[in-house]
């Protein structure tokens, strides 16, 4: 592995951490008290509320996009193993024990897309995505945190 390449992976698992960590912490400002579809159906009353979904959409966003495009092709080459499509690299890191389910992935991707596109007009939409991927996102960090610790086990990266 050339230290090009050493040094990428540092740089991203830094980041992925960073990002791991604020996702967990607007998770738990958001989730402290039940969301109502009420309060989801009126958010300019709630800026408050607003902002925290706002938050956790682009972060829980950011995280599956720095995976994806980013720490799994990265990854992968480590592995000296060439990365292709997402489809394709996602595949390669649940066959190899990084990722759960490929499914699950996707449609986690789903829930960020109803996050960010549709909640203006159907809070029940909101409802159910932020409350989706509140359950689900265990999959993103479990996905994350198994990726690091196998760079890690391999001497790319040092410990957190």
């Amino acid at each position: 592995m050339s230290d090009t390449q050493r040094l990428r992976l540092q740089a991203l698992a830094r980041i992925v951490r960073k990002e791991i960590e604020l996702l967990k912490g607007t998770d738990a400002r958001l989730f402290h008290e039940p969301l109502t579809l009420e309060m989801l159906g009126n958010l300019t009353a709630h800026a408050d509320l607003s902002d925290r979904i706002e938050a956790y959409a682009s972060r829980f966003a950011r995280l599956q996009d720095t995976l994806g495009d980013k720490l799994i092709p990265a990854w992968l080459r480590s592995l000296e193993e060439p990365p292709g499509a997402m489809i394709d690299n996602l595949n390669r890191a649940e066959r190899l024990g990084m990722l759960a389910s490929v499914d699950e992935w996707l449609g986690l991707r789903q829930l960020r897309n109803q996050m960010v596109h549709e909640y203006i007009e159907d809070p029940t939409t909101l409802a159910h995505a932020l409350q989706m991927a509140h359950a689900k996102l265990c999959i993103l960090i479990d996905t994350a945190e198994a990726i690091l610790h196998d760079l890690q086990s391999r001497g790319h990266i040092a410990a957190a």
